[in-house]
């Protein structure tokens, strides 16, 4: 007797951004798919608030900056095409970014890494220098009277993302469950537990974040002394991220989130009279490059892994999800060296 079950082509491990933009790159191309998590969606870094997608200084070209170059500006039709199978929107916008200029040193900087982005971003996106007189209240303060804007910056929710991605699987047909066989092929994709297996050095990095309930939902993300303050289409605005090598509670905010908010509300006087509705830590996977860890699974044979996203797994996803698809379904292998495990 048959009981017309459809077999598994690809089990994935982990339920965050890359496990689940990996499942739906595969679900799309008609690939059966079962997502696995006993954590539930988004249980780890990628549960998180902040969301910016930000392209890395347009200069000293690399294979990790091309390569976030075209996810970044692939992410537009990617995310739509999420939001429209699953209906969910992932809260993605392209609203750029602005950030100050601190001297004239900079200022010249900043102006040579425009002419290099003209060459380098395919006239899809622009670096300029503004002047910072005449913008609005929103703009950051800057010592030199100039800010760099840039229109390849984009923010997305990650909350909102992972659940949209949820729905478009369910769509295609795949499962998204706690528990599960190891069916087809195997994808590891389980943040900072599957690097602390491999014994990576600092396989994880504490982070935390907050959130203000203030509407500016066209407004652009602001980056200002490593820290963004990103505007969300849902009426508030996140603020992050600390950056910690060091912890006692993972899970646990403290006195340097204080500090943070502190700062952000120093910059943008905005959030000062605004409430802070969430306050968030968690753990960040971080390869021993910081670039992503894609292909082979160096300690589970026969396996496929990709992590490291620290804090660039958003915008690197679409990419890395179709990369890893063509890899795990067809066998096709374009991967950058740097990325390999």
């Amino acid at each position: 007797m048959t009981t017309g079950r459809q077999s598994i082509d690809v089990t994935i491990r982990g339920a965050g951004i890359f496990g689940l933009s990996i499942a739906w790159a595969c679900a799309r191309r008609g690939a059966r798919v079962r997502v696995v998590d006993p954590h539930g969606i988004g249980a780890g870094a990628s549960g998180g608030i902040v969301g910016a997608l930000s392209p890395h200084t347009p200069e000293n070209w690399n294979p990790k900056k091309a390569f976030q170059l075209e996810s970044l500006l692939m992410a537009p039709d990617w995310w739509a095409d999420v939001a429209s199978v699953g209906g969910a929107d992932p809260g993605y916008g392209r609203t750029g970014r602005l950030q100050p200029i601190a001297h004239d040193k900079a200022l010249a900087l900043a102006h040579d890494r425009g002419r290099q982005a003209a060459d380098l971003w395919q006239g899809k996106a622009v670096w300029q220098v503004v002047a910072a007189d005449g913008l609005s209240a929103w703009a950051p303060p800057s010592a030199s009277g100039w800010l760099i804007h840039d229109t390849l910056s984009a923010r997305i929710h990650p909350r909102q993302a992972l659940a949209a991605l949820a729905r478009a699987i369910a769509a295609r047909g795949g499962e998204i469950a706690a528990e599960g066989a190891e069916e087809g092929k195997v994808v590891w994709a389980t943040g900072h537990h599957d690097l602390t297996y491999l014994g990576v050095d600092g396989a994880a990095q504490k982070g935390q974040a907050a959130l203000f309930a203030l509407s500016a939902p066209d407004r652009p993300q602001l980056f200002v002394d490593g820290m963004h303050i990103i505007p969300h289409a849902d009426g508030t605005v996140a603020v992050g991220s600390t950056s910690e090598r060091d912890w006692t509670d993972a899970s646990a905010t403290d006195a340097l989130l204080e500090a943070l908010i502190g700062k952000a509300c120093a910059v943008l006087p905005a959030l000062a009279e605004a409430a802070v509705i969430e306050r968030w830590a968690g753990l960040r996977p971080r390869s021993a490059t910081r670039a992503p860890i894609m292909g082979l699974h160096p300690g589970r044979p026969g396996a496929f892994i990709a992590n490291g996203g620290f804090k660039i797994g958003f915008g690197m996803a679409p990419l890395i999800a179709e990369v890893m698809a063509d890899l795990v379904l067809e066998g096709r292998d374009r991967i950058p060296e740097d990325f390999r495990a």
